[in-house]
């Protein structure tokens, strides 16, 4: 079998040496999805990929298709490489947390354009020219509401705008993984408290533009990250990193 050729632009998500000279990249595609490929002698001294195979790297790739689950690289044009990312401490943990938050809820070869065009959203804001606008980017408050728009995409968003289990829309006092939302004071037996503020932002970072995540403190964006997290746990069966 001949095999066939895919052209399709993607992100690398990760990249690990393999044998000798070869790397094995876990890509997510605009047209795709997740995507494994092997690029064969990639860690050469000479290699035709160059530096361009790296975590975060926006490329439009040739991939043969063949037998075997891993495609094949045949060749690999840089889109956007977000280099002031790369400089930054704080931008390049946030990305590598991202990116590892793609790898592990979105599993499906099908497309996703909303999920593809939000991490590369988020590349771009930790890549901004800005100094103010990267560090934002790379802050508790931006990389919980990138969670938060990662589980709408992946069809697993929290139930905010009433009890998860009764409907009621008043005295929402708790959080419930199980349940997979916001619970009242009546359905909160396995519940942990969500205070208001954190509610709101949950309400808020999903109806606002990952570059204007919403204000909180410290205490509602721990409640936020355990409310996703556990969220994840329960429906997608995802554990996520901790986001700082």
């Amino acid at each position: 079998m001949a095999g066939s050729t895919v052209k399709t632009e993607a992100v690398v998500l990760r990249s690990i040496r393999y044998g000798e000279a070869d790397r094995i990249l876990h890509l997510y595609s605009n047209t795709r999805g997740r995507l494994n490929a092997i690029a064969k002698g990639a860690r050469k001294p000479k290699s035709r990929f160059g530096g361009r195979l790296e975590p975060f790297f926006r490329l439009d790739l040739l991939l043969h298709e063949g037998r075997s689950e891993l495609l094949t690289v045949t060749s690999a044009t840089t889109v956007d490489g977000y280099p002031r990312l790369r400089s930054s401490g704080p931008a390049l943990t946030a990305g590598a947390r991202a990116c590892d938050a793609v790898l592990r809820l979105l599993d499906s070869a099908e497309a996703n354009p909303p999920a593809y065009n939000l991490l590369c959203r988020y590349l771009s804001l930790l890549d901004d020219p800005d100094p103010a606008v990267a560090e934002g980017a790379a802050d508790l408050r931006t990389a919980l509401s990138f969670r938060l728009k990662l589980a709408l995409v992946a069809g697993f968003v929290p139930e905010l705008a009433g009890c998860a289990r009764c409907g009621e829309d008043e005295h929402l006092v708790g959080f419930s993984g199980a349940a997979g939302g916001v619970v009242c004071a009546g359905c909160e037996s396995d519940a942990f408290p969500l205070g208001e503020e954190a509610h709101r932002f949950m309400v808020a970072a999903l109806a606002q533009p990952l570059s204007e995540a919403p204000p909180a403190e410290p205490l509602a964006l721990r409640q936020v990250e355990r409310a996703v997290g556990e969220t994840l746990e329960h429906h997608a069966h995802v554990q996520l990193r901790a986001a700082a």
